[in-house]
């Protein structure tokens, strides 16, 4: 019935419009949470369909994009639990520390050959390192600084309260910043890139268990 009353709300072309708006910052969200690509994307195409089966359930008491960003959220951590029950995911609130910044330097406006390749190695190694990041730090770390989600929108989404947000971003730069040794620039835009084909195959599963298109 859910899926029936999304057929009769939302139009394929519509759909694609909503998956291309926000597919990258879930992807890099349940990312974040799971930690693997292809359990990202199956809770991605989970998520959609949750929320776009769901539509009269959003009340507008909250932005579009934080409603669909919390069912993808628990979508996630759903996942996790089915993969190590037992297990609390509930992290415990970080005692307050220090912050250790990491700087992130213009980019030049010129960019020649050795450049790209020297950002293309250092996305590489700052998506290993935040794979490296513990989860309460990772995702926290996506939020505000891959997504520049605020703090009050990260708190909200996670269910903390704002120096808990402050305090995990802290410590996960800190962490970065040990386990990098050049600054990082350009490289944090396009970490976890969720476009194109892979986008595209993502929206097409959704539509078609949504019944919409051909």
């Amino acid at each position: 019935m859910a899926i029936a009353r999304a057929r009769a709300t939302l139009s394929e072309q519509e759909v694609r419009e909503l998956t291309g708006r926000y597919n990258q910052r879930l992807f890099r969200i349940a990312r974040a949470i799971v930690g693997q690509d292809a359990a990202a994307e199956d809770v991605v195409q989970e998520a959609w369909v949750r929320a776009l089966s769901s539509l009269d359930e959003f009340r507008g008491d909250a932005a579009f994009a934080t409603w669909l960003t919390r069912i993808l959220i628990n979508e996630a951590y759903g996942w996790l639990r089915r993969q190590r029950p037992g297990v609390d995911f509930s992290a415990e609130a970080e005692p307050a520390l220090r912050p250790h910044i990491l700087q992130f330097p213009a980019a030049s406006s010129r960019p020649d050959p050795e450049a790209v390749v020297a950002n293309d190695e250092m996305r590489q190694a700052l998506e290993r390192s935040i794979d490296a990041l513990p989860e309460p730090f990772r995702v926290i770390f996506v939020a505000r600084v891959v997504e520049e989600l605020s703090v009050d929108e990260t708190a909200a989404l996670f269910g903390l309260n704002p120096e808990t947000v402050k305090t995990r971003l802290h410590r996960a730069r800190a962490k970065l910043r040990r386990a990098l040794e050049s600054h990082v620039s350009p490289a944090r835009a396009a970490a976890f890139q969720f476009d194109g084909a892979r986008c595209e195959r993502l929206t097409s599963a959704v539509l078609q268990r949504l019944g919409l298109g051909s």
